[in-house]
């Protein structure tokens, strides 16, 4: 993977790069839909590529190792060949997920024995053969195995997860470095700073993620429940040691007005279940503001879904039918509502490169923060 500079915004540390991976080249800053289980819920891969104009896709380890499971994915030559997305894919470990999975885990200095959500069965999760999964999968970008630790958290806890973290480190590198990619491309590890939202403990993980020179860097543990301006703390703090020169990935981020904070800070990739969650539940991000579209005002306001946006359905398609949808959970509803969001999500970061290239970014930022939040 090659990352290269673009443009730096004068005014704060947002950037405009561009990553070049097999599967493509990424302009960032970017948003990462997620696709957990193979797909982008309710939205087909033409609508990915022509609708939305994704470039990067999430995939989930904890999710595809439970189904369809790694045979099935081997068999199919990976899962590119297995969803038919062409571009490039990036896959979470599974460490939130297991983070997740509390009254059925247990963590040690192994790994994570867990039991798996669909039927019970016992599994073990090493630094290992989380590497090896990842590597059957055939992402293009793939995630090192740490512990998410929950917020809120105890300093003391938060400080031995994280050295252990940064021994899973080492075996992930280990592991990587002595294996090699299953289907003829270059696969990439990124690590993941943790730290929870201890200044000192998050400095201390960004200097040991950046000593093991990775082609890309991760900050996780964030958007895990602490205050927003806790979360714009801990990123600041990390960027100012992560090295310029390398993509930074803030995990699980976050609302529109978060992604814009977080340029600013320097983070260059992004991915959040909000903009198809949200959207399956009525909840639309517009350029104006945030729209509940089951809302009773909606009912007989026959305007197009967001009259300035070049998506084919929010210009064919009502809000009171998008209601009515939604409100008689329709499965086509949560389609155009993802599909809606998405567009978005993807519309406010390619706005964001084009303001940080050409140097009207921070005041545009600024401007936009305050809008987004707005509920219409």
């Amino acid at each position: 993977m090659k990352f290269t500079l673009q443009a730096q915004d004068k005014l704060s540390k947002a950037r405009a790069g561009e990553m070049e991976t097999a599967h493509g080249t990424i302009q960032t800053p970017i948003f990462m839909p997620v696709g957990t289980a193979a797909t982008v819920k309710a939205v087909h891969m033409h609508e990915l590529v022509n609708d939305i104009q994704a470039q990067i896709i999430l995939g989930n380890t904890y999710h595809l190792y439970l189904r369809p499971g790694l045979d099935v994915l081997q068999k199919a030559g990976g899962l590119h060949k297995f969803n038919n997305w062409k571009g490039p894919i990036l896959t979470d470990s599974g460490g939130y997920q297991v983070y997740s999975l509390t009254e059925v885990r247990k963590i040690k200095e192994e790994g994570v024995t867990f039991r798996s959500h669909i039927d019970g069965s016992k599994h073990l999760f090493t630094p290992e053969n989380v590497m090896d999964t990842q590597r059957i999968i055939g992402a293009d970008i793939i995630m090192a195995f740490d512990e998410c630790t929950p917020y809120p958290c105890d300093y003391n806890y938060a400080r031995r997860s994280l050295d252990m973290t940064h021994r899973w480190l080492k075996r992930c590198c280990d592991r990587f470095d002595s294996t090699t990619p299953h289907y003829g491309y270059d696969q990439t590890l990124f690590p993941i700073v943790q730290g929870s939202v201890y200044k000192d403990l998050r400095e201390k993980s960004a200097e040991v993620i950046a000593s093991f020179e990775r082609e890309g860097n991760a900050i996780g543990g964030l958007s895990v429940g602490e205050p927003a301006h806790e979360m714009y703390a801990m990123t600041e703090v990390v960027t100012k040691i992560l090295p310029e020169h390398k993509p930074r990935y803030l995990m699980g981020v976050g609302t529109p007005v978060n992604i814009l904070e977080n340029i600013a800070l320097g983070i260059d990739m992004f991915d959040c279940v909000m903009p198809t969650r949200n959207a399956r539940n009525g909840m639309l991000f517009t350029k104006e503001g945030i729209i509940n579209i089951k809302n009773k005002k909606w009912a007989d306001d026959f305007s197009p879904i967001e009259a300035n946006s070049d998506l084919l359905v929010d210009q064919i398609h009502s809000k009171a039918y998008l209601r009515h949808l939604i409100r008689s959970q329709e499965i086509l509803g949560a389609q155009i509502a993802s599909l809606h969001n998405l567009h978005f999500y993807l519309w406010l970061v390619k706005e964001a490169r084009e303001k940080i290239i050409d140097g009207t970014f921070y005041a545009w930022k600024e401007k936009m923060v305050k809008v987004l939040d707005q509920r219409l």
